[in-house]
């Protein structure tokens, strides 16, 4: 009986790797996780003990990988060799790489999740606005909704030009007029938010004669000139990968040119058109200082895009933590909160764009 049983346990996948000299599949991720817990468990101790004042998220991750460096190599030095020991512990380093270049994202997630989430689960923070509100209490509501409003609208102004000016660019664009609209764009990628904030607030300040002009309609514009460079270099990118050979295709059906545009060049590039848009709201959503100049703050309610001030989310916050009231924890807990919001539009915001990306991209048959 006993020897039955060792035959079979002899005969198991593990069992096998570990003879023929081998690391079982999968070894490598189980050894990372397994050193991520372990000073995950060191630094919990020490929170407990008194050492350290809270949970080190970047410490255990950053040591942890460190440690499944070193682990790794021993490892696979005692099972397969030191040639093969040597390969892995290259891989090793440039995972941790990786994964160090990952820790400014990792502590900036899960600082924000740890101190947005007491606010983030009251049930006033998405049905109520500050209006009348001194202390605790009160939601973000009205930023939500300006927010929403003020990007939506900046991207129906952005997403027509950007890419109107991108397929002009990459198939009829030529001489002087291409060459200005490229040299432009590129200009417009590179200026400070603040910047097309002062330039939305001039512009309307002498279309309406008003020196004190806020609304959310003028920090739409204000976004748009930060979105629309994005989404010409984003699309431009995406339609030069295009292969001509599909364009000529059609041209020797005679298919004209727009229409060859139309019905071939925007459907093979639309999967990566779709995700630089996406990546384009992401970089203006979060914007504070163009539409702290030309959107203003206010803590009630706002629909109308086109009267009075507006508030969006990253106005919230840093109003939030820079006019704290007499109950500061309140007002620190609702900045927080609103960055965490923050967080999780653009997050779906980037899982929106990769399956769009996915329905929208060719079918390749086999």
């Amino acid at each position: 009986m006993s020897s039955t049983t060792a035959t079979r346990a002899a005969n198991t996948p593990q069992a096998n790797a570990y003879a023929a000299g081998k690391l079982p599949r999968n070894s490598t991720l189980y050894v990372l996780l397994a050193s991520w817990i372990v000073t995950g468990a060191v630094f919990l101790v020490l929170q407990l003990s008194g050492a350290t004042s809270g949970f080190n998220i970047v410490g255990t991750v950053f040591f942890g990988t460190v440690l499944y460096c070193v682990a790794i190599y021993a490892l696979s030095y005692a099972v397969e060799g030191v040639r093969r020991a040597k390969d892995r512990l290259v891989t090793a380093l440039v995972t941790a790489a990786f994964v160090v270049a990952l820790l400014p994202l990792i502590s900036l997630v899960f600082t924000t999740v740890v101190n947005g989430l007491p606010a983030f689960l009251t049930p006033t923070f998405f049905t109520e606005s500050q209006r009348n509100v001194v202390g605790a209490g009160g939601g973000a509501l009205h930023a939500i909704m300006g927010t929403l409003e003020i990007t939506g609208v900046a991207t129906i102004i952005s997403v027509p030009i950007g890419l109107l000016a991108a397929i002009y660019l990459t198939e009829y664009g030529r001489g002087r007029l291409s060459q200005a609209i490229t040299f432009f764009v590129d200009v417009m990628t590179g200026i400070p938010s603040i910047v097309a904030g002062l330039f939305a607030f001039a512009f309307f300040s002498l279309l309406f004669q008003d020196a004190g002009i806020r609304f959310g309609f003028g920090g739409a514009i204000a976004l748009s000139v930060l979105m629309i460079p994005v989404v010409v270099r984003s699309s431009e990118e995406m339609l030069k990968l295009v292969p001509n050979e599909l364009r000529e295709a059609a041209y020797a059906l005679g298919v004209p040119k727009w229409l060859t545009i139309l019905k071939v060049v925007l459907p093979t590039s639309i999967a990566g058109i779709v995700t630089g848009i996406m990546i384009s709201i992401s970089r203006v959503i979060g914007e504070t200082a163009p539409l702290l100049i030309i959107s203003g703050f206010t803590a009630s309610m706002n629909y109308d895009l086109f009267s009075q001030r507006m508030m969006t989310l990253p106005v919230f916050v840093y109003t939030q933590y820079a006019n704290q009231g007499t109950d500061t924890q309140a007002y620190l807990d609702r900045a927080w909160a609103g960055a965490l919001t923050l967080v999780l539009i653009v997050m779906l915001l980037n899982g929106l764009a990769r399956l769009i990306a996915k329905i929208f991209s060719p079918k390749l048959g086999r």
